[in-house]
């Protein structure tokens, strides 16, 4: 008998798999010359209650890409699942655009331990590694190698390159379609513009953000009948909050928030502090970076 999505081990990992996917909303819009680096902090909230928390850092030049995240539940739900994870993702840009990523992660529950390392390579899976791998279950709708095309890794999902040098809060900067393979299940998330609005964060930046709808689709991957992935495809109350990192025309989330079985889950910036590196630095900016930020358990599939 399949557990509903109201028990608290499927509830805690559609929300958390709602968390992990919001944090890979990075948007690149437009100067290939922009650098900068984000250092900022997260908690996550269900009905109100803290159930996660942790770190995301990332740095972007015009010609490369590192972003790294861990952290895990606190409270009743760490009771309940003891979950943990980190995820890292780096690679190269050209003309704006991601040319060579590479994602990792490992992501512990009190019952399992999921690793994926996964190559993405213009646009097409090069390599993939999961571990343990995935059950042979005849309901599931099978990843064809026409579904591992034209695919961006969790992590770098959004970072896509927008015409114009103007505003990068912009309405158009939300108007797109992110075709996302995290090594298990290909979906598609679609962004839409909201509207404006202002944050302050405890830490960092005060300002204007853009507010965008979000809608998921599952591609391949999945299975059809799983009660969380049927909510998850008919929800229309996502909104993720996009903030500017210094120096770049970058957005990532500052704040992203949806309803649950259980209850509104909110993953929200407690410090989002961004920094502008200028050119002649950027080459002294390290690649390799502690793993220090968010995800706390797999989506539920």
């Amino acid at each position: 008998m399949r557990q509903s999505p109201q028990t608290p081990d499927r509830a805690s990992r559609l929300v958390t798999g709602l968390a992990f996917a919001l944090l890979g909303l990075t948007a690149l819009a437009g100067s290939a010359a922009a650098q900068g680096r984000l250092e900022a902090q997260y908690t996550m909230t269900l009905a109100g209650l803290p159930i996660g928390k942790g770190t995301w850092v990332i740095d972007i030049s015009d010609s490369q890409y590192s972003a790294t995240a861990s952290g895990g539940t606190v409270g009743l739900l760490r009771a309940f699942t003891g979950g943990e994870g980190k995820t890292a993702s780096r690679g190269t840009l050209q003309g704006g655009r991601p040319l060579v990523s590479t994602y990792a992660a490992t992501i512990k529950s009190s019952k399992k331990t999921d690793e994926i390392r996964l190559t993405v390579n213009k646009g097409t899976v090069k390599d993939l590694k999961l571990d343990p791998p995935r059950d042979a279950d005849a309901e599931r709708v099978p990843v064809t190698e026409n579904d591992r095309q034209g695919v961006l890794d969790p992590m770098i999902a959004s970072i896509v390159r927008s015409p114009g040098t103007g505003n990068p809060l912009a309405p158009e900067a939300c108007q797109r379609t992110l075709p996302v393979f995290d090594g298990k299940l290909r979906y598609d998330l679609q962004l839409a513009f909201k509207r404006m609005d202002r944050v302050k964060a405890g830490k960092g930046y005060e300002g204007p953000v853009m507010v965008c709808a979000v809608y998921f689709t599952p591609v391949a991957g999945h299975i059809p009948s799983r009660a969380a992935i049927k909510y998850m495809a008919k929800l229309r109350d996502i909104e993720v909050w996009l903030a500017p990192i210094a120096g770049t025309r970058v957005l990532v989330p500052f704040r992203a928030a949806g309803p649950t079985p259980v209850g509104q889950a909110v993953l929200e910036a407690t410090e989002f502090v961004s920094v502008a590196v200028p050119v002649k630095d950027a080459a002294k900016t390290p690649q390799k970076m502690p793993v220090r930020a968010i995800s706390v358990e797999p989506k539920s599939q």
